[in-house]
């Protein structure tokens, strides 16, 4: 083989080892910032349906300005509600 030819397959050889080197580091860069990143992607979700849904956020904001125990209270009545739910519906299937 010419010299030449050996210092191509050389060089090429150094490359795929670097190139496997920087996967990895890009790798480790990812799985780093994956949740972070995952969190901001639920943030922006939750403000794309709230923008959607202006008339929903503002009688929820309104509700929580208008009872004095505030969210802890609408949360309460809300887990109320489904137990109720969840007991009437059980009691109606077994009639």
């Amino acid at each position: 083989m010419s010299e030449k030819m050996l210092a191509v397959m050389q060089r090429r050889s150094e490359l795929l080892a670097k190139i496997a080197s920087q996967r990895k580091q890009v790798g480790q860069f990812g799985a780093r910032w994956q949740a972070p990143l995952a969190l901001a992607d639920q943030g922006l979700a939750a403000l794309r349906f709230m923008r959607s849904k202006p008339l929903l956020v503002a009688g929820v904001a309104a509700l929580l300005v208008w009872r004095r125990r505030g969210a802890v209270g609408v949360i309460k009545l809300g887990w109320r509600a489904w137990k109720g739910y969840r007991y009437l519906t059980g009691l109606a299937a077994k009639l």
